[in-house]
Order: C-alpha cells, then structure tokens, then sequence
C-alpha cells in the first residue's frame, strides 16, 4: 500500500481511472426538507452508488491502479459490509480474485452483498485488532493485496470523487456536511473542497457512541482506544492515521449526533424522498437538524453515503 498522503491530483486521476465503471449519482432535492432545516439542502446520493455506497469509488480506484503483477496476486481487506462488496465488485470488474475478513454480527444484507459479487469470506472477531490479524494471515497465505478501507491513498482518493461531482454540479455551496467513521471519505471530501471551494466548510457527523474522530481532533492526537456503541454500522471503524493527518490539515469541524436524531433523520429521508438510507448515511441530516443554528440559512451539500438497510431486521419483516 502506497504510504504518501493523496492530493487533488490524485482525486482528479482517480475520477478519471473509474469513470467506465462508477455512477456519476444524482444530487437531490426536498422542499420539505429544506423548510426544516431552514436551510438549502442539496443531497448527494451515493445510495444510488454500485454496491449501494460510495465505497465502490475508493475500492475501484485502488483495483484499478493495481499493476497487472499485482491484480494476478488478487486483493483483501476486512469490512463490517459496504467497503468488501464494493471491493468484490470492483475486484470482478478487472477478473481477479478477492477476499474480505468480516467480524461476526456484521449485518446480514451486507454480507450477503460481498457474496453476491463472488469474494471469499473469512470470518474473524468483531475488534479491529482481530481483524487486522486475520487479513495478514490470508495475505500470507495467498498473496493478496492489501487494500485497506480507509487509510489507503487510492482509496481515498477515490472517495473524494463523490464531492468533486457534487461541488462540480452544486454552485458555491457553502457547507459540506459528510459521515465518519474511518475517515476516507472525510479526508477525501476535505481535499476536494479546498481545492475547488476554499471557503466551503467541512463538517464531519460522527455518533456519539463512536465519536473517536471528535476526541482525537481536540486532543490533537488518535485517540483509539474505544468500543464503538452506534446504531451506524458503518461509522464504527477506528479513524486511520492519514486520515486523522489530513483532517488536522484542512482544519474540519466535527459534531457528534445521537443514535436516536439519526434514526429520525432517516424515517424523514425515507418519508419525504422517498430514498432508502441507513443509519451510516443518515447522520448527516441528523447533525444539520441537530445543530440547525449552524446550518440556517446556507448552501448545504450533504454526503448521503449509504443505502444498505438489513430490511430483515426490521419490525415489520417476513421471516
């Protein structure tokens, strides 16, 4: 894995690298929304990504930059879900083989998503150390590629091609309102931005129960050392050490949500756009909701980072 910190030029060469196989999605609308919050929203729907998450960006990317020597070895990672189907997909796309450690109490539907697109599961415990061990294992035993699913270059790089459309499509926006977890997409949005719009502010929404990003910015240091308890599934990742660098050097801004504003700010999506977002993808809403004095009247772009709901899971679901 490449150790440099990617830059703008990087972003453009990996829009360039995936344009034959990821969506340019659509930025999208809502009145009712826009009344609630006082404030222009402008959505970005990476739930209508391949995979159903932006990850596929980030993962086709770093597939794709692969030397032929290196795409024969085949790739791993280790993902909670939308990272390794995304990784799976990509991985097909070029006709090599992938493998993704996930921990166990991963969600059912995204699992499913990494078989679906023909990757080889290796089940490990549910820490990020655990997981970590176990994709040194199968790189040693097959070869594979580590491509990690946020700390990697590549990967972020391709993450920041999701706010690149969207500050390509949306004039002077104000606001850049994205989810964090393990920060690539953070670090990639934040690099656009101060390329393209350097008075556009980046704020991170981050759980309360996961809010590791918000500790280690205002310590001025990682802060990892924690058991993630969140509803977002896909925010639970430990913030990577480039990634904690360049969100340090674009001087984000972080508000931390509560479980129970996300889960409303995703009934509210599900009720007035009718889009269906989970929880991971939601918070953004939910943070401009949450702290909407800080929203009131501006341009607002919002990263809608995910749509894989467990519909299983759900109350009113046939079993």
């Amino acid at each position: 894995m490449p150790d440099s910190l990617p830059c703008f030029d990087d972003i453009l060469a990996a829009a360039a690298r995936i344009s034959p196989h990821a969506y340019v999605t659509p930025v999208l609308r809502s009145r009712t929304l826009d009344t609630l919050a006082s404030a222009q929203l402008h959505f970005k729907a990476e739930h209508l990504q391949r995979v159903g998450a932006f990850k596929f960006r980030g993962a086709c990317n770093a597939v794709w930059a692969l030397s032929e020597a290196q795409a024969r070895a085949s790739v791993v990672t280790h993902s909670s879900g939308n990272h390794g189907a995304a990784l799976a997909l990509a991985a097909q796309t070029r006709g090599i083989a992938c493998h993704v450690v996930v921990p166990e109490g991963a969600v059912a539907a995204k699992l499913a998503s990494i078989q679906r697109y023909g990757a080889t599961l290796h089940p490990c415990a549910p820490s990020i150390a655990a997981r970590e061990e176990k994709c040194l294992q199968v790189q040693r035993e097959t070869g594979a590629v580590l491509v990690h699913p946020y700390t990697d270059p590549r990967v972020i790089a391709g993450q920041g091609t999701a706010a690149l459309e969207l500050l390509n499509a949306v004039e002077e926006l104000e606001v850049l309102v994205v989810p964090v977890g393990g920060g690539g997409l953070a670090a990639g949005t934040a690099i656009a931005a101060a390329a393209l719009l350097p008075d556009c502010r980046v704020v991170l929404a981050e759980p309360e129960g996961a809010a590791d990003t918000a500790r280690s910015l205002a310590a001025g240091e990682r802060l990892v050392d924690f058991v993630p308890d969140t509803v977002c599934d896909g925010l639970r990742g430990t913030l990577g050490q480039p990634n904690f660098e360049l969100l340090r050097r674009y001087a984000v801004e972080v508000l931390t949500v509560r479980d129970a504003d996300t889960l409303q700010a995703m009934r509210l999506l599900w009720q007035t756009t009718k889009q269906l977002v989970e929880p991971s993808s939601a918070i953004a809403l939910a943070a401009v909701l949450q702290h909407s004095a800080r929203f009131a009247g501006r341009r607002v772009g919002l990263l809608l980072s995910g749509g894989n709901v467990d519909l299983d899971a759900l109350p009113w679901s046939a079993r």
